[in-house]
């Protein structure tokens, strides 16, 4: 998941707002059912509501009409930030925070606050270590939730017991999963957590042991409602050559860097079950300077995983003190603004482009630039739906609300998994 600077971190007072009545957001009543286990039996999978949610980016100014409200029944605010101090959470722009919670409230959209991010995990490891900085952190968990009137957490732990990835700044214990779980049972005992929707923001495959992704991790199921599987920035300026951002599937692909396929597989091999995952999808892409020579494989095609210009791309100090590539990424909506795409979302006159029928993704490239983008677009998007019906899941979480375009992303979730309203 990325994030961006989040500027001043301020005090605010919460802004409670009453719930307001809804329609609620149905899968198709021929939608795969699987059983299962945990807080909620819930998800797509066995006729309850769909989980249709988004992420916000708390570091944009936050404006109501912007989100398509009737659309979604759940909205996650990014982010909290984890800090050196066990009893604080900061939290970015909280000033839009309290106007972000009624607005929800106000459309009957449950409002969640997600803690962590690309730069916000660096301290969840001392935070769950020890039975006293568990509960420690708890209390300052259900602080934020009294305080914002929140109806939810997510955990966007980037990532447990993982050194090779996240911010080389981490602090990172080989216990870190069994820690995490620790504290969400502890969490979730109290009485304020019994009621409480937690999610998970999760990477492809399932939390480390220390060694290894765990086989079982059923247990994780039994105090989270859900997780969202961040199937996106799979290739990207760290890949070795151009490559799909959130690739669908990636088994008939020359590299197998990943997928929501492979992803999806991962998990449920793991005891996590399908009807309490939901996909993560992309609106967005990755960018990469690619010369005319390398991206054409004929005079009108582009070619696939083609070699990129690394140099062009400066780096930029990180968080941690090191350096990083500059933000390669670009919102959908800025796709069509910038003319690689029409306003309907297709590829504008002048562009090379390509659909990836392995990864079910979209390529364009703009020659005069020379800049080749992986993104997702409605076909995608349809693609991803179907998927979502076909496995079973709980529903999809979009990164991020403002990348859309007059919701042509949405729009095709919706349409490809039959979701309607349902006011009876």
């Amino acid at each position: 998941m990325l994030l961006q600077n989040a500027g001043p971190f301020l005090i605010f007072a919460p802004l409670l707002a009453s719930a307001a009545p809804s329609c609620s957001l149905k899968p198709p009543r021929s939608a795969a059912v699987s059983a299962s286990s945990g807080i909620q039996s819930g998800g797509a999978a066995n006729g309850s509501d769909v989980v249709a949610s988004a992420w916000y980016p708390g570091w944009v100014d936050f404006t109501a009409s912007s989100i398509s409200w009737d659309k979604y029944n759940a909205m996650t605010f990014a982010f909290g930030l984890t800090t050196s101090d066990v009893n604080t959470i900061e939290v970015g722009n909280n000033a839009t925070l309290p106007e972000f919670v009624s607005a929800a409230k106000d459309h009957g959209v449950a409002a969640l606050l997600s803690i962590g991010g690309w730069t916000g995990s660096q301290y969840f490891s001392p935070a769950v270590a020890t039975p006293d900085s568990r509960t420690a952190f708890v209390n300052t968990v259900l602080g934020l939730v009294k305080q914002y009137d929140l109806d939810g957490i997510d955990f966007d732990w980037e990532y447990p017991g993982r050194k090779d990835l996240g911010m080389t700044c981490n602090q990172v214990n080989s216990a870190d999963s069994a820690n995490f779980l620790l504290f969400l049972q502890e969490l979730r005992k109290t009485d304020v957590g019994k009621n409480l929707t937690l999610t998970a923001a999760v990477g492809l495959t399932p939390f480390s042991d220390g060694t290894a992704p765990m086989t079982d991790v059923s247990q994780f199921a039994a105090v989270l409602d859900r997780i969202a599987i961040m199937s996106y920035d799979i290739w990207g300026q760290f890949s070795a050559t151009a490559g799909p951002n959130a690739p669908l599937d990636d088994s008939c692909a020359p590299t197998k860097a990943g997928s929501a396929t492979s992803a999806v597989k991962a998990w449920t091999s793991a005891k996590f079950p399908a009807n309490q995952i939901t996909l993560g999808v992309a609106a967005y892409g990755h960018s990469f300077n690619v010369t005319s020579t390398a991206a054409k494989a004929g005079s009108n095609s582009l070619a696939l995983y083609p070699a990129f210009e690394k140099a062009p791309m400066a780096t930029t100090v990180d968080s941690c003190g090191g350096t990083e590539s500059v933000d390669d990424t670009i919102p959908f909506a800025d796709l069509i603004s910038k003319g690689f795409l029409n306003s309907n979302g297709t590829a504008a006159d002048g562009m090379l482009s390509v659909f990836d029928s392995c990864s079910q993704t979209p390529f364009v490239y703009n020659p005069q630039s020379g800049l080749l983008v992986s993104y997702d677009d409605a076909t995608s998007f349809a693609a991803k739906g179907k998927f979502i019906n076909d496995q079973g899941l709980g529903g999809f979480a979009v990164w991020e609300s403002t990348g859309d375009k007059d919701d042509i992303l949405l729009d095709s979730l919706h349409q490809a998994m039959g979701i309607q309203p349902d006011c009876s």
